[in-house]
């Protein structure tokens, strides 16, 4: 111990030395973080000369964030340094994912422009969900869409597998696509939507195929028909799709044209003819299955998860050639 060891100064000389302020030492003193060694005649805090050292520890731990009861453990050597460092820089890591995430949703609501204050709480709240909590609602619309139905497996298990995972650091884009993803499972009328697709998908398992051509052929249904509907669908996305891209409308007399060469070999590869029953179910079939929320629906899940994004959208030949089905 040297000479200068002994020497107390009082909270002024210290203040001088850390370029601390009184207030701020008498605070920590108060606190039990920085115990004076002794007090003058007059009953003034004097410090030793390790009180600088231990001032500035307390000055660093609190810039950084670190609560007074977990600096108080260090001063004292229940905590080593190295420890409180950790666990601290994985307490700043959640506050930066946190941040990041309020600021895609600033961004996601500054992108809407007509964002109302309830739409900002609902928005914020959403983001701010666990993945586990994330699941769960989009888990609750598909187990309700498929309650009590038999309806295809393979669709089933797909929308059952198909969950959000939002990253740990989302972009906004990600952001708002789970905001989007969660307000459209909300909404009771596409709910509704997906549920009817349910049940429809239910009563053709229960016809042993397609109720649409069971009652366009007045026959038994096929084991090949969904593999006729599959191969009808290429077909109907080439020239009903290259029509809608055209913008030739569906009433008019080249889209009736294009519709009347277009119907007949869809009936063909149906095994069945062109006739009323056969277009009749075919517009019904067309009207139950297509919506774009549905295929908006997958996009979404695709953003959230990173997945790579399908193809040119089906739906707007679908849609063409239910408008020229009913035009003729």
């Amino acid at each position: 111990m040297t000479e200068d060891d002994d020497v107390l100064i009082p909270i002024g000389a210290l203040a001088r030395l850390t370029g601390l302020s009184v207030r701020t030492l008498r605070f920590y003193s108060d606190s039990g973080l920085l115990v004076p060694a002794d007090r003058s005649e007059a009953g003034y805090r004097l410090y030793d000369a390790g009180a600088a050292g231990r001032a500035e520890l307390v000055r660093t731990l609190r810039e950084l964030g670190v609560d007074l009861p977990t600096i108080r453990r260090v001063l004292e050597r229940e905590l080593s340094v190295a420890g409180v460092a950790r666990a601290h820089a994985a307490a700043v890591d959640a506050q930066i994912r946190v941040l990041r995430l309020q600021r895609a949703v600033l961004q996601a609501a500054a992108a809407r422009d007509t964002t109302t204050p309830q739409e900002m709480k609902l928005m914020h709240d959403l983001a701010r969900l666990s993945a586990a909590e994330r699941r769960n609602i989009v888990t609750d619309f598909v187990e309700e869409t498929f309650a009590g139905l038999d309806a295809d497996p393979g669709i089933a298990e797909r929308m059952r597998m198909a969950m959000p995972d939002l990253p740990d650091e989302p972009t906004t884009e990600q952001v708002q696509a789970w905001i989007e993803l969660a307000e459209l499972v909300g909404d009771p009328d596409f709910r509704a939507r997906v549920r009817a697709m349910a049940q429809r998908s239910a009563d053709d398992r229960a016809a042993g195929g397609s109720v649409g051509v069971r009652a366009a052929t007045e026959s038994p249904a096929s084991a090949g028909e969904r593999t006729a509907h599959e191969a009808t669908a290429q077909l109907v996305a080439e020239r009903a799709g290259a029509a809608a891209q055209a913008g030739i409308d569906p009433a008019s007399e080249a889209g009736l044209e294009i519709a009347a060469q277009l119907i007949p070999e869809m009936a063909r590869r149906y095994g069945t003819s062109d006739k009323p029953a056969f277009r009749e179910a075919l517009a019904d079939m067309i009207d139950t299955f297509t919506d774009r929320r549905v295929e908006r629906y997958w996009e979404l899940l695709a953003i959230i998860n990173g997945w790579p994004q399908r193809g040119a959208s089906a739906t707007p030949a679908w849609e063409w050639l239910l408008a020229a089905l009913r035009a003729a």
